[in-house]
This record gives C-alpha cells, structure tokens and sequence, in this order.
C-alpha cells in the first residue's frame, strides 16, 4: 500500500464523499419544512363549521418564507352516510375571494373520516414573506364536511372567516409549509455516477 498513488486515494474519498451528500438530499427529498400554524397539537378545535354551508370560508395567514407548498386541515364528516367527498384548497392574494395563487391536487376522504389532512399544491407556491393570503377549503364533489376550528389558538397573522367574513375570535386549524424541491433524485444519479467512474478508475490503474 506504500506505493498507492495519495491522489488516487483522494479522488476515491472525494467522489464517495460527494455520492454519500447527493444520497442524503434524496432522502431528505419529501420533507414538509412547517411555516405558519394555528397550532402545533393534535387539539383539532373545539368546533367544526360547515365547509359548504359557511362559503367562503377560510383562514388568513402571514408566511415568513418564500413559498406554501402544502395546507394541513382537520376536516371531519358530519353525515356519515356511505358517500365519501373530495376536497380541495385554493390559496388567494388580495381577499378570501381574490385572485387564486395556486390550487392543491384533490383529496378524496372517505365516508365516517376524521383528521388530519394534508392538501399538496403541485409545486411551493411563490408568495412574498410578511403579506397576508388567503386559504379556501372547497368540497369538489360529495357531501358536506366540516373543518376545525377553535377561539384558543390565537394565531397572530391573521384569522378565520366564515361566509365571507373575517371573525378575528377564531381560527381554523391548519398547518401550512413548504416541501423540498424533487431535484435530488437527478443529483443522486449524478453523485452515483461520479462514484462508480472513480472506483473503475482506481481499479484500472491497480
């Protein structure tokens, strides 16, 4: 091992080093990075509202980062029923019946459900960091639900408003944030690559 070349040495260490860093973005790729919140337990409020019932519903929020890639209600079936509803999300400038940002993909919940739910947009949404935006819970199709929604949790950028009208007494619960971009997996391939170059190299020079 005396006569090892050191740079062959280096450049082993180096491209593992860069395939193990690639490795660990992918894995953290999926991350929710949580921004706003009304609450941080599981107390999902002590009331539930009507989500078509009470259109325009909603909640206000100030983001401090740059981008709103998700919106976490607690949403509950008040008929159980045997009809299962899709709900979707529209994030707003401007008013809870502004100009829409960005809309989350549809999620289906099944008849009889209660909790938590995660609503995703296609991609983080770009807003500006200290102005106030809007987020609207939507049923799509299928049977009323209701959203959570309490005077305890005191969140301080904004409020929740129910047919329309701000109610700076309460707001719904909800969790908002962003998620990782999905580029990792490319720079994984990338880093997985320079590894397996290096390792051929070395063994052809051995």
């Amino acid at each position: 091992m005396s006569g090892e070349n050191p740079n062959r040495r280096v450049k082993i260490r180096f491209g593992i080093a860069i395939g193990a860093l690639f490795a660990a973005c992918a894995f953290g790729q999926g991350t929710m990075i949580f921004d706003q919140s009304s609450s941080t337990t599981n107390n999902s409020g002590e009331f539930l509202a009507n989500i078509q019932a009470s259109q325009p519903i909603g909640q206000s929020f100030t983001p401090s980062l740059a981008g709103v890639g998700f919106v976490r209600l607690y949403v509950s079936d008040r008929n159980a029923d045997g009809v299962g509803t899709t709900i979707l999300v529209n994030l707003l400038s401007g008013s809870l019946t502004g100009s829409v940002v960005s809309a989350t993909a549809p999620v289906f919940v099944p008849d009889g459900f209660h909790g938590f739910t995660d609503f995703f947009f296609p991609a983080n949404a770009t807003v500006t960091p200290g102005s106030t935006y809007y987020f609207r819970p939507v049923v799509q199709s299928g049977e009323d639900y209701g959203v959570g929604y309490d005077s305890r949790f005191l969140y301080p950028g904004g409020n929740a408003f129910f047919n329309g009208a701000g109610d700076t007494f309460y707001d719904l619960w909800f969790q908002e944030g962003i998620v990782p971009e999905p580029s990792s997996v490319a720079l994984l391939l990338v880093g997985g690559g320079i590894v397996a170059y290096v390792r051929r190299k070395s063994k052809s020079k051995g």
